[in-house]
């Protein structure tokens, strides 16, 4: 009898008792696809890391919101109070508040129309992910928008270091 093989994201959903992860090939997609992205809970702080991601964001051809009630702008970007108040529904809204305010973050992505959450490094809540996916919308959890956005554009290795390569092509375009 042949051995099953199942897939890296199947077996740690089986492995975690969680969700399906995104698998590379699907971030890369959804990286891909992405025209804008909403920073929720993005600190006007420099040395907080979310406002480092928001750095690097800025510099790519994804048009970003800061959201944060607490703050008028984010590097020089007009800064929104909630999903509902953007111009239009991002792509992507990628979540840097605590474990228990991402229920309440997925809920308002869902009813603006995002097409994505996106859990920032370090954060995972299964029962928000999974009303998530339930409503149709991809999820990415424990993973940096800026680590996976360089990575894949090929300026990073994937733990997120400098490759250290000296070269003179182009980077790739995502």
């Amino acid at each position: 009898m042949a051995p099953t093989i199942i897939p890296a994201n199947e077996a740690t959903h089986r492995a975690t008792g969680g969700v399906p992860e995104a698998s590379a090939q699907q971030r890369l997609q959804i990286l891909r696809d992405a025209r804008s992205v909403a920073l929720v809970g993005v600190s006007p702080n420099p040395i907080r890391a979310s406002n480092f991601v928001a750095t690097y964001l800025v510099r790519t051809d994804l048009t970003t919101y800061p959201v944060n009630p607490r703050a008028a702008e984010v590097l020089g970007q007009r800064c929104y109070p909630s999903l509902a108040d953007l111009p239009e529904p991002p792509d992507i809204v990628d979540i840097f508040r605590a474990h228990d305010a991402i229920p309440g973050v997925v809920d308002e992505a869902i009813a603006v129309g995002a097409k994505v959450v996106w859990f920032q490094l370090g954060l995972r809540h299964d029962a928000a992910a999974q009303t998530a996916i339930d409503a149709g919308l991809q999820v990415v959890q424990d993973r940096c928008l800026k680590i996976e956005h360089a990575r894949f554009a090929g300026g990073l290795h994937y733990g997120g270091f400098t490759t250290g390569l000296i070269t003179s092509r182009r980077r790739r375009s995502i």
